[in-house]
């Protein structure tokens, strides 16, 4: 058996640059033995950093998306159920069909204008704020970043007016929470209030897409969602949708920060922006490592047997560094080619909400580099989110 690496031996450094750590690792190959520092730490888990590798781990049916094929259960599976992130086909290909019906193409891009709008509406109360100088500060995060996909989020669900900071705090503690109790008490609590949400859609359904998923059935069987299972959708959703994205708009600009060259030809050529989007998701993207997959039978992958019943994590960001498949990984250049990158994932888990995603960053960047041409870092960034799930700092400190 392969020698185990504890990645906490790596201390801040795997927190603040895991990049460099995946580095470390690829050059000894493609697949290691790892421990993941607490809370994340359940034994041994095998991490694959490599391009090739992660990609096919992502289609091979032996990696399950079930923790049943590791005899436990996560706090996720115990208290919100089953949803497409945990689930295999045929449970998979059911869910994700009876979503697909009603989360189409077309209401995707429907929802383009309200995006625009929204993020206008955003940016208006930005820019009136400040203090008495000259100068005007905010929180990249706070004020464009987060409310931005949870309020398009919230519309779609048809999910009501609610304590932002609340469900930012908890949608935090689900994802990157610092400790299995916080983590355990924000699923609790998120439960509690999907149930609640679903009730009210059941009793007073609208246009919306939680009522649309409610009403919904299979015509081949007049299938459709159970009352856990519409549970467990709501969360998917709601997290999913607005978690990632967040991160996505936070992580783009932060590198075009970090990279005034290229910051300021995207400024200079605005046409440039979906190649900057698609190089930000590759350079930096918001989600780390896949969620969980579990081995149903010994495998062979990059030279390493995986054993059945073991733990897989799938690097995305460390394969979308990987030099194998893409020159000068650690360089951001807003110019390159980043087709084929991993930051949705891919095969039967590709992110369902990957469209409008890019719809919102395209939103969100393009409207804020045309209006504040002098924006700027006002001072370093909040700290990185712990964990290995989702990727993104705290804060941004942004002046103009």
């Amino acid at each position: 058996m392969a020698e185990s690496v504890d990645l906490a031996t790596y201390g801040t450094r795997f927190k603040d640059d895991p990049h460099s750590v995946y580095a470390d690792l690829r050059a000894h190959g493609p697949v290691h033995r790892v421990r993941l520092p607490p809370p994340e730490d359940i034994g041994d888990t095998y991490l694959i950093v490599g391009y090739e590798e992660g990609r096919a781990a992502l289609t091979d049916p032996r990696f399950a998306k079930s923790s049943a094929a590791a005899h436990f259960t996560f706090h996720e599976e115990e208290l919100i159920g089953t949803h497409l992130l945990i689930a295999d086909p045929p449970r998979h290909t059911r869910l994700r069909r009876l979503v697909t019906r009603e989360f189409t193409a077309r209401r995707v891009e429907a929802l383009r204008p309200r995006v625009q709008r929204i993020t206008d509406d955003l940016l208006d109360a930005m820019l009136q704020d400040g203090g008495p100088d000259r100068t005007r500060r905010a929180d990249l995060v706070e004020a464009l970043a987060f409310p931005l996909p949870i309020t398009v989020i919230c519309e779609l669900l048809g999910v009501p007016d609610m304590d932002r900071t609340a469900f930012r705090r908890l949608s935090n503690g689900v994802v990157a929470s610092p400790t299995q109790e916080a983590e355990r008490a924000a699923f609790e609590e998120l439960a509690a209030y999907l149930d609640a949400l679903v009730e009210d859609k059941r009793s007073a359904p609208g246009a919306d897409l939680l009522s649309a998923l409610i009403r919904t059935t299979d015509d081949a069987d007049d299938d459709r969602l159970s009352p856990e299972e519409l549970r467990a959708m709501a969360f998917v959703l709601l997290i999913a949708g607005h978690e990632t994205t967040v991160n996505l708009i936070t992580n783009a600009m932060h590198a075009l920060f970090t990279h005034p060259g290229q910051l300021a030809a995207l400024r200079a050529d605005l046409s440039l922006l979906d190649g900057a989007i698609e190089e930000a998701l590759r350079f930096e993207g918001p989600v780390e490592s896949a969620t969980y997959r579990f081995a149903t039978e010994p495998t062979e992958l990059g030279g390493l047997v995986i054993p059945a019943g073991a733990v897989v994590r799938i690097g995305l960001a460390a394969a979308d560094r990987d030099p194998a498949r893409f020159p000068a990984p650690d360089r951001f250049d807003i110019r390159r080619a980043p087709q084929g990158h991993l930051a949705f994932g891919h095969g039967l888990h590709y992110c369902l909400g990957a469209p409008l995603a890019r719809i919102e960053a395209k939103a969100a960047l393009g409207s804020l580099l045309e209006r504040c041409p002098g924006l700027a870092p006002d001072g370093p960034p909040g700290e990185w989110l712990p964990g290995t799930l989702i990727r993104g700092v705290r804060r941004l400190p942004v002046r103009w």
